[in-house]
């Protein structure tokens, strides 16, 4: 995890839109969402965040396929310590791996 969030960034997700889309309630909790066909406005009241994404060429490693989605955040109304809670949250929940 960072420890501080920009008001605007970009994030290269390895997963495709319809996971992408199963995850995303719960990484926002409670917050009211608007999706649109490939982006969504989260009400964070006070602020908001825009997430727009697009989906990439999947990264080939051997005989291994793994998808990629290119995913832009734009917050507004937020300062860097909300955006630092919000992201914390949102980052944990979008976390994936083994080991």
């Amino acid at each position: 995890m960072q420890s501080a969030y920009a008001e605007r960034f970009e994030r290269e997700m390895g997963c495709t839109e319809t996971e992408w889309l199963m995850w995303l309630p719960a990484a926002i909790g409670a917050h009211p969402w608007k999706r649109e066909e490939n982006s969504a406005t989260v009400d964070l009241s006070p602020g908001s965040l825009r997430l727009d994404w697009r989906a990439g060429e999947p990264r080939v490693i051997a005989l291994v396929r793994l998808p990629r989605l290119h995913v832009s955040f734009c917050f507004a109304g937020r300062d860097a310590d909300q955006r630092l809670v919000f992201m914390k949250r949102f980052d944990l929940y979008m976390q994936r791996g083994g080991g």
